[in-house]
């Protein structure tokens, strides 16, 4: 007699349970959904914003332009050879370089921060932008490097720091505090390198190798500014294959090499993307700080439970050299190096951060 009635609230229990589960898988799925979409609006946006921003700072530069003039010569649709000579030749190689510069360090920046999983192993602290500037000074100070590409030597000086740093930092495999830690100690090496160059050179040159040292965009050529855009154009096919190896490494080797994840060959590939990125915007700019710094945290912040976005950080630093490089040049009593600018930002902003990371018991 007592067996119905003991089965009657089971069974009403079922379809409370069946709709819980439904309603939980259906959050899932929407909490994926804007997921999704936010990862494909911030970068959307961002780089709308920097394209705008190119277009204003050709419009608002040494000479006036309207946006009419400005489009009109870049699309070709109208003829004006004063307008003409403005955007592509004066200030347009400019804005590229601010551009591509941009884009540079801030993937490279948030590719080493998920791959070494520390907020601030940015190339800034890693040594490879130290590598490259030592070469390029060696290039300065020393006459058996006379008349050498400065771009090129920087390239070859950020490659060739980056493998020595990869072989010292192997211990069965590549920890991200080991490489961090020397990293640090290679970019204090190679500042020591550099400040023993400047005592070897005159004053002209030192003066030379100063304004390259701070980070000045503008001061490469054509070969240099090309070499780095059609660096990003190749490599913008493989950004979602690049963020799937980054996700994978960031789940951490156990889980990952469960995956079936080759997490050496991934790590490594990862690195050899960031340091191109970073020695081709080192050679075309010199080492401009702190962009790809800033440029992950902030692009994570946009972008929510999305964080981790190449494209995005990319966009920020774009944003932020664009706007650096304009400050720097237009809106100062004295037309500075865009290095200065991107340093009196970032300064505050790296002693914030080292203050929030050793609060949340990070940083060591």
């Amino acid at each position: 007699m007592n067996t119905p009635t003991a089965a009657a609230p089971a069974a009403a229990t079922r379809p409370r349970e069946e709709d819980r589960t439904a309603g939980a898988r259906g959050a899932l799925r929407e909490t994926r959904r804007r997921r999704r979409t936010r990862a494909l609006a911030v970068p959307a946006v961002l780089l709308a914003i920097a394209a705008l921003l190119a277009l204003l700072t050709l419009c608002f530069g040494s000479v006036r332009l309207s946006l009419d003039q400005v489009l009109g010569s870049l699309l070709g649709i109208r003829e004006n050879g004063a307008v003409d000579f403005i955007v592509h030749d004066l200030a347009g190689p400019q804005v590229k370089a601010a551009l591509c510069v941009g884009l540079a360090l801030g993937a490279a920046g948030t590719i080493f921060q998920q791959l070494l999983r520390n907020p601030l192993a940015s190339p800034d602290f890693v040594g490879i932008s130290a590598g490259a500037s030592v070469a390029a000074v060696a290039g300065i100070a020393v006459p058996a490097f006379a008349g050498a590409s400065l771009p090129a030597l920087a390239f070859v000086g950020g490659v060739v720091t980056a493998a020595a740093m990869y072989l010292l930092a192997w211990r069965d495999g590549i920890t991200g505090y080991r490489f961090v830690l020397i990293g640090i100690g290679t970019a204090a090496f190679c500042t020591g390198v550099v400040g023993y160059l400047l005592t070897r050179t005159s004053l002209t040159e030192a003066r030379a190798a100063l304004h390259w040292l701070t980070g000045s965009i503008g001061q490469a050529g054509d070969a240099e500014n090309d070499v780095l855009l059609v660096a990003l154009i190749v490599l913008l096919p493989f950004v979602p294959v690049l963020q799937r190896m980054l996700r994978s490494i960031e789940m951490g080797d156990d889980t990952a090499r469960g995956l079936g994840v080759r997490i050496e060959p991934t790590r490594l590939a990862l690195i050899a993307v960031g340091v191109l990125l970073t020695s081709l915007a080192t050679a075309v700019a010199g080492p401009i700080a702190f962009v790809a710094l800033v440029a992950g945290p902030v692009a994570d912040r946009l972008l929510g439970s999305a964080r981790g976005g190449i494209v995005a950080a990319g966009a920020v630093g774009a944003i932020l050299c664009l706007v650096a490089d304009y400050v720097a040049q237009h809106l100062l009593p004295v037309e500075v190096p865009t290095g200065v600018v991107t340093g009196a930002v970032g300064a505050p902003y790296l002693l914030w951060l080292i203050a929030t990371t050793n609060r949340r018991g990070m940083g060591g």
